[in-house]
């Protein structure tokens, strides 16, 4: 996907395990473990007012801000892991979220990180219910809100393991309209156990049914190559049924240079009753 830099956001070339991208009036030169051909435009690295090299940033490390699509203003810091606060591979999805959404209609986002998702689906008139495992995500996701105008909107913001958290809710008798699910690939579940997305996914999805809406949408990506878009559509319809329509697609950006740099793989699940 490229999305049109008037926006605030251009990725400029990848290449040698890195990404060279433009947020607002910033560029910044950060790793990408799966930019493994030479660089295309290799004069556009000579200026760069970020970089994250060798476990530390240099240049500009104070936080800025940007609006990366269609009014959703993210503020941007570096951290410690290399990233900044947004992924705009994700620019496609909220897009979809805006016609998936229906207004009024509840919508839980898990793993739901500093809230690109959420603030997508509040801004199309869904009442969301904001899932992360970080306290400071969830204060940058509030942050985020109030940069895009939307603090007013109804969102819960809640710090919560995303599968303990949707388990409780059906044994409160909650439902949902709509899914957003953006899990990390591995990570630790509540009492410090290792987390593996390939073996969780099935039991996440399944205490997700538990709590669906008839014909409610599942909106869910994951960023490892083991699991591409294919077996995220057949984990969907083992947890939800085949009388849904899905439609499969791969995260990626289109560099300025013409590249193209996979990011992960998403499927969408729409319809049925």
């Amino acid at each position: 996907m490229m999305i049109d830099p008037v926006q605030g956001y251009e990725f400029i070339d990848f290449g040698d395990g890195r990404r060279l991208e433009r947020f607002s009036n910033r560029v910044v030169d950060r790793p990408a473990p799966g930019a493994i051909e030479g660089r295309r435009a290799p004069r556009a690295w000579r200026e760069v007012d970020l970089r994250f090299e060798a476990g530390r940033w240099t240049g500009a490390t104070e936080g800025w801000s940007a609006e990366i699509i269609d009014g959703l203003t993210f503020e941007l810091r570096p951290t410690e892991s290399g990233q900044v606060g947004v992924f705009p591979e994700q620019a496609l999805n909220w897009d979809w979220l805006s016609s998936a959404v229906v207004a009024g209609a509840e919508v839980l986002d898990l793993f739901a990180y500093t809230g690109g998702a959420t603030l997508a689906a509040a801004r199309a008139g869904a009442a969301v219910v904001h899932v992360d495992a970080s306290r400071s995500a969830i204060a940058w996701a509030r942050r985020n809100a109030e940069l895009s105008g939307l603090a007013d909107r109804p969102i819960r913001w809640l710090v919560d393991d995303a599968e303990v958290f949707a388990k409780r809710e059906s044994r409160r008798g909650r439902r949902y309209a709509g899914f957003v699910l953006d899990p990390p690939s591995y990570g630790h579940g509540p009492r410090g156990n290792a987390w593996r997305l390939e073996d969780q996914l099935p039991s996440l999805l399944e205490a997700c049914r538990a709590i669906a809406e008839p014909g409610a949408f599942v909106l869910l990506t994951a960023h490892a190559e083991g699991l591409d878009a294919g077996r995220l559509a057949e984990r969907l319809v083992e947890a939800f049924g085949r009388d849904r329509d899905i439609e499969t697609l791969e995260l990626e950006l289109v560099a300025r240079s013409g590249a193209r740099l996979w990011l992960g793989s998403c499927a969408r699940m729409i319809g049925g009753s």
